[in-house]
C-alpha cells in the first residue's frame, strides 16, 4: 500500500522503516529536513512541504501522523483538510487524548475525510518486535488500511475497538496500567537495593530470573535486565521521571467514572514527587513532628 508518514521522530521512523521493508510505500515527511533525507536512504519518498507530500500521494490518500499530542496535531490536520479530499483517510497514530478524536474526526468528516485514532504500543524495540496496535473509527476504513496494520504488528498484534476514540481510550488505558506496573518493579527493587542483601545480588541477572516462569514475568522486566547489565545500581541515572499525559487522563477518566484506581493514581503521584528537589509537603511533616512531639528536624 501507499501512505505519507508525517512525523519521524523514534516511533515514527522505525515505523516507516517497518512499513518500507515490508513492501508499502512511503512518503515521509518531518519538520526537520535531515530526518526525512535519513528515511529517503531506506526507500521512502521525501517531501519537503505538506503540499508536496499530499501531491505525491495517489487518491485515495492515506496520511498516518505520528506528533506528539495537543496543538501540533491540530495544526496539521487544519492544514491537510484544506489539500485532502473527499475519500480521503487521517490516522492519527500518537497519544492523543481521546476525546480530542471525536470532534477532530467530525471536523474533517464536514469535508468527506475519513478519521481513524490507534493507539501505538511498542517503543523504539517496535521495528524488530512490531506494533501493538489500537484502532478505533469506522470500520470500513480499519479494513481498508489494515494490510499496513498487518505489516507493523506482530501476529495477533492489532485489534478494531470500536467507534473514533475507541483506540486512544484503550491505549490510555494500557499506559496507566504501566505507569503502575513500573511503580511496583520500582518499589520491590528499592527494597531489595536497601536489604542486608542488597550489595551481593545481581538485579541484571535477578530480573533474568524472574522472567522464567515467574508470575511477574514481563517484558519490561527484560528492559530492567538490560538496564542494570549496563549500570549495576544505576547510578548514572536522576531519578526525575517524566509524565506523558495517559496517566493522568487515565486517573481522571476513573475519577470521572467513580472506579477506584489507586495505585495508578499513586504511580502518578510518584511521578509528580520524583521531579521535586526537596518536597514542600516533606518539610510540612517534618515541621509537625517537631512540633507536637519534640522530633529531631534536619536543619539544612
Amino acid at each position: 500500500m501507499e501512505l505519507a508518514l508525517i512525523g519521524l521522530g523514534k516511533m515514527g521512523m522505525n515505523m516507516a522503516k517497518r512499513l518500507l521493508r515490508g513492501g508499502h510505500a512511503v512518503i515521509a515527511y518531518n519538520r526537520t529536513p535531515q530526518k526525512t533525507e535519513e528515511i529517503m536512504k531506506e526507500g521512502a519518498i521525501g517531501a519537503y512541504t505538506i503540499d508536496e507530500l499530499t501531491s505525491k500521494l495517489s487518491t485515495p490518500r492515506i496520511v498516518w501522523l505520528m506528533l506528539p499530542a495537543g496543538n501540533t496535531v491540530d495544526e496539521y490536520i487544519e492544514t491537510l483538510s484544506s489539500r485532502l479530499t473527499k475519500g480521503d483517510i487521517v490516522i492519527d497514530g500518537g497519544n492523543t487524548y481521546y476525546k480530542d478524536d471525536l470532534w477532530r474526526a467530525e471536523k474533517l468528516h464536514d469535508r468527506g475525510i475519513h478519521f481513524l485514532d490507534i493507539g501505538v504500543s511498542g517503543g523504539i524495540w517496535g521495528l524488530t518486535e512490531g506494533y501493538c496496535l489500537m484502532i478505533g473509527g469506522d470500520q470500513g476504513m480499519f479494513k481498508k488500511i489494515e494490510p499496513l496494520l498487518i505489516t507493523l504488528a506482530p501476529p495477533e498484534g492489532y485489534m478494531y475497538c470500536g467507534q473514533t476514540g475507541s483506540g486512544h481510550y484503550v491505549k490510555m488505558i494500557h499506559n496507566g496500567i504501566e505507569y503502575a506496573m513500573m511503580q511496583s518493579y520500582a518499589e520491590g527493587f528499592d527494597i531489595l537495593n536497601a536489604s542486608p542483601y542488597g550489595n551481593d545480588l545481581d538485579f541484571s541477572k535477578l530480573s533474568h530470573l524472574w522472567n522464567r516462569g515467574s508470575v511477574i514475568r514481563s517484558w519490561l522486566l527484560e528492559l530492567l535486565e538490560t538496564a542494570f547489565a549496563k549500570d549495576r545500581r544505576l547510578s548514572g541515572i536522576k531519578g526525575y521521571v517524566e509524565d506523558s499525559g495517559e496517566g493522568r487522563w487515565t486517573v481522571k477518566e476513573a475519577i470521572d467514572l467513580d472506579v477506584s484506581a489507586d495505585t495508578i493514581t499513586t504511580s502518578l503521584f510518584r511521578r509528580f514527587l520524583s521531579r521535586q528537589e526537596e518536597s514542600f509537603s516533606n518539610k510540612v511533616l517534618a515541621a509537625l513532628r517537631n512540633e507536637f512531639g519534640g522530633h529531631r528536624v534536619v536543619k539544612k
